[in-house]
């Protein structure tokens, strides 16, 4: 009798701790921010800097071909942060290597984009290739403040031409985000001789972090884009001036959050056996510091589902892309989109 008593307490005890624990338990909204190198999505319009991919082109490039890309690249993004319920699409995402606004258009306006209602925010830029980097948001979540191109010149060669960076601020959640939308210099010529351009890039991208912070020193900045260099590489450590370490952060910091990813040697894109992470998130201390009561970095991943890995011959396990030479095979991107989760306590 003595013992069932106790036992009567101890469930009573153990139920009571239950329900203090279930009322004590928080609550998160959670938002996904991606970035997505979309490989050569141009129209079948000739232009200036596209003769390639044209009907009459090299790669035969089709009305049937660009519908079937685009449907395959707003099928990618219809899914990306949707291991959360409730989730369906990133209420925000950074795309490169598109031709104009036109191709952006059609691509929100497919079928599986449409009903999230995401609005363009896009500027043409210099580059030879005639890519750029754009933003695509969802306004039910993101409220858009302001938007501005920032050119990308290099002083002592007037030449160049590159891709600007797109710098985006608006409201998530409550709070001000800015956003830094990149496709830096690729490694063409070789990663050496081409690694002074990337430098500049990270330091052009520094200095709008830095315009940022001196109108507001907490401000939440993420840094995304295809950076054609792994979170290790000199253009980020030493261009940009991120840091690798989440201890060593103290405020006005970067930190290179791809970086544990990298470090477990899993990449965004494949060559000869070798995978990189070229795609890449830097983001303030502030939001990594930040308390439960506000936004912070929660975790970020590479979105590499099954579907999008090809699944013979000898580029087996790397991404699908869309032509492998002027050979085409229908897939998506030779990159893998990559994204983040940032929460907030309700």
């Amino acid at each position: 009798m003595r013992f069932l008593s106790k036992l009567i307490i101890i469930t009573l005890l153990s139920m009571i701790c239950a329900c203090a624990g279930a009322q004590d338990k928080k609550s998160y909204s959670i938002n996904c921010i991606a970035f997505y190198n979309l490989e050569n999505l141009f129209d079948t319009i000739p232009g200036a800097n596209d003769v390639e991919f044209t009907p009459n082109g090299p790669k035969r490039w089709t009305s049937e071909r660009y519908k079937e890309k685009l449907n395959r690249m707003a099928e990618v993004i219809a899914q990306i942060g949707d291991e959360y319920d409730g989730l369906a699409g990133p209420a925000v995402i950074g795309l490169s290597e598109m031709e104009n606004r036109t191709v952006l258009e059609d691509l929100v306006k497919t079928p599986a984009l449409k009903p999230l209602g995401y609005k363009i925010v896009h500027y043409d830029s210099p580059d030879k290739r005639g890519v750029d980097v754009a933003l695509l948001y969802r306004p039910d979540l993101f409220r858009l403040k302001s938007s501005n191109a920032v050119r990308f010149s290099i002083p002592d060669r007037p030449d160049f031409r590159s891709r600007d960076q797109l710098v985006v601020s608006g409201e998530l959640a409550g709070e001000t985000l800015h956003l830094v939308v990149n496709h830096w210099p690729a490694r063409s010529g070789g990663e050496k001789k081409s690694r002074p351009l990337r430098i500049a890039a990270g330091q052009l991208s520094r200095r709008i972090t830095d315009s940022l912070q001196r109108i507001d020193p907490k401000a939440k900045i993420i840094i995304m884009g295809d950076l054609n260099d792994d979170p290790v590489d000199k253009s980020i450590t030493q261009g940009l001036g991120a840091k690798l370490s989440r201890k060593k952060l103290e405020p006005g910091d970067l930190y290179v959050a791809m970086y544990d990813l990298y470090r477990r040697g899993i990449g965004t894109l494949a060559y000869k056996d070798s995978w990189s992470l070229f795609d890449n998130f830097i983001v303030s201390e502030s939001l990594m510091n930040a308390s439960n009561k506000e936004l912070k970095l929660y975790r970020t991943k590479i979105f590499n589902r099954p579907f999008l890995l090809n699944p013979s011959g000898p580029y087996t396990g790397y991404p699908l892309r869309t032509y492998v030479g002027s050979t085409f095979q229908g897939g998506y991107s030779d990159h893998f989109p990559i994204y983040l989760f940032l929460i907030k306590e309700k």
